[in-house]
């Protein structure tokens, strides 16, 4: 088994992905017991989520952390808490049960330390395209589950990005 190292230098924003295990469509049809998991998390351990955007198997979210920098145990704590309040049918291994889990999520998550201010700008691109990405919506302003018009009101996106519907309609030069 690999040996996984997280490594927590002074930084401000972490970029995570947490996938549902086997990809399972629980996050919508759940999404008041997750946003008390984010508030629960946030109370505890003091940091800001900058952006996210939650699909029905799994979310992207960048985290501002302020003092507290270990983003795993932050992770940790909301998978903890949504997994504890889950009212699950789902049938869960002998291995699964030894260790606590209750096929809810996938063990591990992913990473990514935003490194400068257009690494930032690329990941929370890459959040806001998620769900047309996965096919859930045409434009990003018509996907309710994201920190999309968090940033309409601070004029960082025009209220129409990624509307490519009326492509043909565009001159280019």
């Amino acid at each position: 088994m690999p040996n996984y190292r997280r490594y927590y230098l002074q930084y401000d924003y972490v970029f995570i992905t947490v996938v549902t295990y086997n990809r399972q469509y629980i996050l919508l049809k759940n999404i008041n017991l997750f946003k008390q998991s984010l508030k629960r998390a946030i109370d505890r351990y003091g940091f800001e989520i900058y952006a996210i955007v939650v699909l029905d198997d799994h979310f992207h979210i960048i985290l501002q952390l302020n003092e507290y920098r270990n983003y795993s145990n932050i992770i940790g704590s909301i998978k903890k808490y949504f997994s504890h309040n889950f009212e699950s049918q789902i049938e869960t291994t002998t291995s699964r049960i030894k260790r606590k889990e209750r096929n809810i999520w996938q063990r591990r998550f992913y990473d990514h330390i935003i490194r400068d201010e257009e690494d930032l700008h690329k990941h929370m691109d890459y959040i806001h395209y998620n769900p047309i990405k996965h096919n859930y919506v045409k434009r990003a302003k018509d996907w309710q589950y994201s920190s999309f018009y968090k940033f309409v009101k601070l004029k960082f996106y025009d209220e129409d990005w990624c509307d490519f519907r009326n492509i043909k309609d565009l001159e280019f030069e």
